[in-house]
This record gives structure tokens, C-alpha cells and sequence, in this order.
């Protein structure tokens, strides 16, 4: 059985507030998507990383790998208009003969731990489909269509993360549907079948840097890294 990841990255910045995609710009002296591409390689050193970019950005981010020497093996399947054409674009590039685990993981979240990779892999073997998700430590409250809102018991909820970790022929056969703007994450494409979604522990600092005070956070990690 071979193991997938397939890593989107289509992300223009804007929150940013900077004209670089978030994906490239650099923290710990290298690009987001090279310390996301990175982990993977890391926790399953024989995994096949699928990287799906806007086709206006391949040529950018080539420059980028050479720049850094960065030499981890990927291929580049081009962005779609939504997150599950780019998907789709992903699994196209996997042989239809090849049978294992494929893992979609948002290529701005850089801090996904070796344990939660390997861990949603290994679960996905049983369950199928797996979500790493963790636990809501604010209060949550409901609006209530009149306009109020109401307290609801965060204990009933899960903040979800990536990487959502599938069979490869249960994700390939989500992925035949029509797309639907439903489909929020890879998840809810596998739900529209009635498959369920297994639930894993993913890491607090597995956070999508999306604003400039994420990447002072993300900053600070790596230095912990660094000391530790």
C-alpha cells in the first residue's frame, strides 16, 4: 500500500496584506509550503507528496526551490477554481492502479506534528476516513435566527484540522461526485456518500497561518524548535 499526501496550496494572501501568497512567504528562513512539505517527508519518509498550485504560480515556486536548494521529491498538479476541483486535480495524478492511503493537507498550516501525521495514516487503514480535530477551549454561542444567540456546550464540538486522511479508493470515489458548495473540506465530500468520519487528536499548533500575527506565532514556534 503506497501513501499519498496531496498538499493545496492556492491561497493569494490577501489577510496578509502583502502582494507574496501567504504559502511562500518565509518563516525560520524558508517559505511556509517548504516546512509543510517537509513534515511530511519527515513523518513517512516514503510518502509520494502531490502539491496542487495555481498554474501562475508553479513558475514562482520553482524559483523558490532552487533559491533554497530545496530538493524534496513532489510533483505539482494545477489549482482549481474551489478547493475540490484542486483536489480532484491532486488525485488525478495518482495511477489509477495504486491502492493505499492519500492524506489533503492545507499547505499553510506548516506545524502539523510527525505524531498526528502518522497517526491519521495509520487510523485511515481501519477506519477509512480520518479527521484530526481539537478540543474548543472558548465559549461557544449559537445565533438564533430572531438575533439572539444562546450558549451551547462546547463539549459537543471540534475544531478540525488537516490532514484528512482517506482510502484512496473510498476519497477517488467521493471526488466522481458532481461538486456541491457544501462541500466545505474533504470530509464533508466523503460524507455526501454516508461513509463516517472517524475523529483522531490533532496538535493545538497546527494552525493555518492566515494573518500576519500567525506568522509572528509561527515564528516563535520555530525558535522553540530550535532551543528544544
Amino acid at each position: 500500500m503506497a501513501n499519498y499526501a496531496i498538499i493545496v496550496a492556492g491561497g493569494k494572501g490577501l489577510r496578509m496584506g502583502g502582494d507574496i501568497p501567504k504559502q511562500f512567504l518565509p518563516i525560520g528562513g524558508m517559505p511556509v509550503l517548504m516546512h509543510t512539505i517537509r513534515a511530511f517527508r519527515q513523518a513517512l519518509p516514503d510518502i509520494h507528496i502531490i502539491l496542487v498550485l495555481p498554474e501562475s504560480q508553479q513558475t514562482y515556486w520553482r524559483n523558490l526551490c532552487e533559491q533554497y536548494d530545496f530538493d524534496v521529491p513532489h510533483s505539482v498538479a494545477n489549482g482549481g477554481d474551489t478547493r475540490f476541483h484542486s483536489v480532484s486535480n491532486g488525485l488525478a495524478l495518482i495511477p489509477e492502479r495504486e491502492n493505499g492511503v492519500v492524506g489533503v493537507h492545507d499547505g499553510v498550516r506548516p506545524f502539523v506534528s510527525t505524531d498526528v501525521i502518522r497517526r491519521c495514516y495509520e487510523e485511515a487503514i481501519i477506519h477509512k476516513a480520518v479527521v484530526p480535530v481539537v478540543p474548543v477551549v472558548e465559549t461557544v454561542r449559537h445565533l438564533l435566527p430572531e438575533g439572539n444567540s444562546e450558549t451551547v456546550s462546547r463539549d459537543d464540538y471540534r475544531l478540525v484540522q488537516t490532514p484528512q486522511t482517506f482510502a484512496l479508493s473510498l476519497l477517488r470515489e467521493a471526488y466522481q461526485q458532481p461538486f456541491s458548495p457544501h462541500f466545505t473540506d474533504d470530509a464533508s465530500v466523503v460524507e455526501a456518500l454516508g461513509h463516517a468520519i472517524h475523529l483522531t487528536e490533532g496538535n493545538r499548533e497546527n494552525i493555518k497561518l492566515t494573518t500576519p500575527s500567525d506568522l509572528a506565532y509561527a515564528e516563535f514556534l520555530l525558535k522553540g524548535e530550535t532551543t528544544s
